[in-house]
């Protein structure tokens, strides 16, 4: 007669070495990096510089990264990157983005969202809140190298303020222009 084990100590064991099995390292089980989640989304890796210290992303798109140090990239324009960087992801785009700014004529204007209308148009935008800049998409393919930064804290405080101050001049000559247009139109109709 073979032994007799109870149920319960029968589960006991079989519970006991499958937690005690090593993980593998497939896909599934391992972390995915903050270029995983740019790819699965269908953005380019190199929106992201090399020398990310931590990355993390929630189930609503919400992620965090952490570098090393304030740093600038090249790619048409000079792109700075803050220690810690946020904002939302979704197919095609980043919003709310905070701690990446681009440099336009001497002046730099933070980076409020990124996106990609149709990902194989190879253009890829940047709202830098007066304009949207646009880019080729290939330049963005590889994580580039992030030089430090040599940026004085007022340096970043004027350029702010400017790029508001741009950002409401504009806002304040739409709102003209459509009161003049709405204008013209009254009067074409009169």
């Amino acid at each position: 007669m073979p032994p007799f084990f109870p149920l319960p100590f029968v589960l006991f064991v079989s519970l006991s070495f499958s937690l005690a099995r090593p993980m593998s390292m497939e896909s599934g089980d391992r972390q995915k990096t903050v270029y995983d989640v740019l790819n699965e989304n269908g953005l380019p890796m190199g929106l992201f510089p090399k020398g990310i210290e931590r990355f993390g992303v929630d189930e609503e798109g919400n992620f965090h990264v952490f570098l090393e140090k304030v740093c600038t990239a090249k790619f048409e324009n000079e792109v700075r990157y803050e220690t810690n960087v946020t904002g939302t992801i979704s197919y095609g785009q980043i919003t709310s983005l905070k701690g990446i700014s681009s440099q336009e004529l001497f002046l730099w204007f933070p980076v409020k969202m990124i996106r990609v209308d149709i990902p194989n148009s190879g253009i890829i935008y940047f709202d830098v809140g007066v304009i949207y800049k646009q880019f080729s998409f290939s330049l963005f393919e590889i994580p580039p190298e992030c030089e430090d930064a040599v940026v004085s804290d007022r340096d970043v405080h004027d350029d702010k303020k400017i790029a508001e101050i741009l950002s409401k001049v504009q806002a304040i000559n739409f709102g003209q222009l459509r009161s003049s247009v709405v204008d013209t139109s009254m009067k074409a109709i009169q």
